[in-house]
């Protein structure tokens, strides 16, 4: 329902997912959690990599896109959706996972708990401080768009459609 406490990693430059593993990493190691959540993917690069490298990183077990999670003693029953249905899943704790929109019901933040909020003890820290190099390791050289397509064309039936695949397409 609510932090009783917050860490706020300061940096200045981008963080591509492994520095952001490796800062959570030497977090996890701080802290000693039993289940470390994230988001299933960055908003900013759609990434979807700090959690799988986190997993690897720590050695723990990992479910990601979780849509519902149920702890229950040294194990997480988790769901999640796939293509024909759910999936369920049982990992040993601690674990990492990553969080399905469907995971929780978000609730807009009220005027007292923001109030609330500010009295909880932030924790600032540089990725320095604990030991990690964020340097990037991958640059981007270029971004262009995809060729155009070119129209669709209608046919009259299976047996034109086939008659392209192999004479035109040279694909059948």
């Amino acid at each position: 329902m609510g932090a009783d406490r917050a860490i706020l990693v300061e940096t200045g430059v981008e963080v591509q997912p492994l520095a952001v593993a490796k800062v959570l990493q030497a977090i996890v190691a701080k802290e000693a959690p039993g289940l470390v959540i994230l988001g299933k993917q960055a908003v900013d690069d759609d990434c979807n990599q700090a959690g799988q490298m986190l997993a690897a990183l720590l050695g723990w077990p990992q479910a990601a896109f979780a849509s519902k999670i149920t702890l229950s003693g040294e194990h997480a029953d988790v769901t999640r959706e796939i293509d024909g249905g759910l999936e369920h899943l049982t990992v040993k704790l601690p674990a990492v996972m990553t969080a399905d929109l469907r995971l929780n019901e978000p609730r807009y933040v009220t005027l007292p708990n923001i109030m609330k909020a500010k009295k909880k003890p932030l924790e600032n820290v540089k990725p320095e401080a604990l030991g990690v190099d964020i340097t990037p390791r991958l640059a981007t050289l270029k971004v262009e768009e995809p060729p155009k397509r070119g129209a669709g064309v209608k046919l009259a039936d299976v047996a034109e459609l086939v008659n392209k695949l192999k004479n035109e397409a040279k694909v059948i």
